[in-house]
Formats: C-alpha cells, structure tokens, sequence
C-alpha cells in the first residue's frame, strides 16, 4: 500500500511573484526537482500533473535518485521511471497520472531527485509557485546526469510535480491546509524550516504541505489559487494516507478585502464572519465525510501588516472565537495565542516575526509546529 510522502498543490501558470518558467514552459530541455520525503518505503512513484494545461503534456522519460547535493544525484540510486510499463507518456490536459513504482529504499527524511526529459514544447507549465528550494533546468536529455553541472538554470518553484508516494503501508498522514504561511513564505530557503517539516520531526508522521501563498478560503484566484473548499478535495482528500486534516485559512480572505484600493494582483469581496464560518464547516463536513479527523488552527496575529485595519481586527476576532469556542473542530489548536506578543496580542512576536508582521521565521514556525503536535 503505497502512502503519500510529498505534495505541492497545483497553480495556474503565470502566478507567482519570483522569477519563474511557468509562462514560457519547456522545451528539448530536462527538469530537475528535489523533494523531502516524509515516510519512507522501498518503492516509489510519482503523480505528475498537467490541471491547468490546455493541450496534452509529453514526458519523454524521467528518472529518481537519491539527491546528492544542488543538481547532483548519487550515481548508484538512479532508477528509470515507467508509466503503464512506457518509459514515456501523455498526461491529459487538466488531468494528471501516478507512475508506476520503481524499486528504491529511502526513508522518511530523506531527500529524493525527480527528473523529467521534456523534449516536446509543454506550453505553459502547471507548477506550484513558491517551492522554497531550488529546481534546475539544463538543456537535452540529462535524465541520467549525475554531476548536476549541465543542469545551468535554477528556479525556486516545482512543476507539474504534483506528488510522491512510497510504499510506507501508512493511513497516518497530516495534511496542512492553508496559505502563505502553510507553504512557508518567511522560511530559509532550501533549509527546510517551513512548519510543515518542524511537524514531521516532532511527529514522525508523514506531514504534507498543502499550502498555496496568498489562496483563500472563499473564492477562487488567478494569482492565488482555486478556493480553499474547491481546491481540498484534489489537493487534500485525493492523497493516500491522510487521516488528519489541519486548517489554518481565511486570513487573505480577511485581509485582501480590507481597504477598496487593493492591487489589482489580490482583490477580493469583503467577507462577513459568517460566511467565513460557513466555510470553514464545510471543510469539516468533507473531512468526516471521508473519515478524516479535522483540527482547526485560529489565525496568526496579523496586527501591523499590510493586511491589518479596523474590519480585519473585528472579523479576525470573531472567526478565531467561533474557532476557538464552537466545538465544530475535533481539536483546536490556537496559533493566535501561542504567536503573539505578550503585551499586544494581536501583533506578531517579535522573536517569531519575519519582518512583515504577517509571516513567522524559521523559529516561529517552529514554535506553531510544537503547538499543534499537541493536539494531533
């Protein structure tokens, strides 16, 4: 029984505010991606995804090794992926596909090298903005490349990378739903830090980042991502092994909304608390409709940031109570209490603070992975 180790949900192309290929696409080039597995096994597969292409997306081959260090790869671990028993295939457009599994041992905290051989122009990528680690990119086919130098272009995002599964035999999965702060945005790149990996120390379970920056609970985004409860169902409840599913969203549904001269990159329709509420219960409702235990986090002082105003104060408060008091969540965890300041509770740590007042550092996300491994 194969578990879900790593995922990166899904984005349209063009998003994103760093430097990436997701516009312009591949073509007769290879694509290097590294991952952080949480469960270990000793087979692997991967699920490609093609969601937001509009024309089929040709894999000439691709490979999995252990990675060594940057592009480099252990020469030793390099195996060819298959597909249906074809060292190549077409992923549908707005579809996607799980390979078959290929025979190597790793184990959970270990990092694994996808590479996939694009030799067809794939238009614009599907992809996932903001990796947070480093992916390469080199001309022709470097599938069996072990050095990594012919691999001359780096990009901070993942694409058409959509999963990783081992043979773990594991149901204990965490999926984390959220947004900026769940992907890790504050986080030392290529480090490691988001909370999402402090959980899986602490824990030893499996822990699968769902987060996508800037998405929101209620409605959908050409920037941001699909709406948090459309998006769950592909990004959450498809993966193997989940059984706790922990929601921290809302806050740019708050936040975005707060003044009418917002950029033009994050408008969003002011929100009511109840409207809020109601999609939070709808996340529950599918949770347990699936067996999925479901945990509700309150959301992070934001007090200070540029999300922050008199309406965002009164709608955080009163969706973080309901959050807090309803009981509609299995568990609770409250994030705004243990990150604020002591002396101005809805201001962000200063010891925990990126610099934004919006997104914690390496130490706060820290901080917010001890808190919830209490109530998991």
């Amino acid at each position: 029984m194969f578990t879900t180790a790593w995922t990166a949900s899904p984005q349209l192309p063009g998003t994103g505010f760093t430097p990436n290929w997701s516009q312009e696409g591949f073509w007769r080039q290879s694509l290097r991606q590294v991952v952080r597995l949480g469960a270990g096994g000793d087979r692997i597969r991967v699920r490609l995804t093609n969601a937001y292409g509009t024309s089929p997306l040709r894999i000439a081959g691709a490979t999995v090794a252990r990675t060594a260090r940057g592009a480099a790869v252990r020469p030793d671990s390099v195996r060819r992926l298959t597909f249906a028993g074809s060292a190549s295939v077409e992923v549908p457009a707005r579809g996607e596909i799980i390979g078959d599994a290929a025979e190597l041992a790793l184990e959970s905290g270990e990092s694994v090298t996808v590479t996939l051989h694009l030799d067809a122009v794939t238009g614009p990528a599907t992809f996932h903005a903001q990796a947070f680690t480093t992916s390469y990119r080199g001309a022709g086919d470097l599938l069996e490349d072990t050095g990594g130098e012919a691999f001359d272009e780096v990009s901070e995002s993942w694409y058409f990378l959509s999963g990783v599964e081992v043979s773990a035999g594991r149901t204990d999965a965490v999926a984390l739903f959220g947004d900026s702060i769940t992907d890790g945005f504050g986080s030392t790149p290529g480090a490691n830090r988001r909370w999402s990996d402090a959980l899986a120390e602490r824990t030893g379970r499996p822990v699968l980042n769902a987060g996508i920056g800037g998405n929101l609970l209620l409605n959908d985004s050409a920037w941001y991502g699909e709406k948090g409860v459309r998006r769950v169902e592909r990004d959450v409840f498809a993966l193997a092994g989940v059984d706790t599913l922990v929601v921290l969203l809302g806050l740019n549904d708050i936040g975005f909304s707060e003044t009418d001269e917002q950029p033009t990159y994050r408008p969003a329709p002011r929100v009511e608390v109840g409207e809020l509420v109601a999609g939070h219960r709808e996340l529950i409702r599918l949770a347990r409709a699936r067996g999925v235990r479901a945990v509700g986090a309150t959301l992070l002082p934001f007090g200070g940031s540029d999300h922050w105003g008199e309406r965002a104060a009164k709608v955080s408060h009163e969706l973080n109570e309901w959050i807090r008091c309803s009981g509609e969540y299995d568990a609770v965890v409250d994030l705004h209490r243990v990150m604020g300041d002591p002396g101005a509770p809805d201001v962000l740590r200063g010891a925990y603070d990126f610099g934004d007042h919006l997104h914690p550092n390496d130490v706060g996300y820290a901080v917010m992975a001890e808190a919830v491994a209490r109530v998991l």
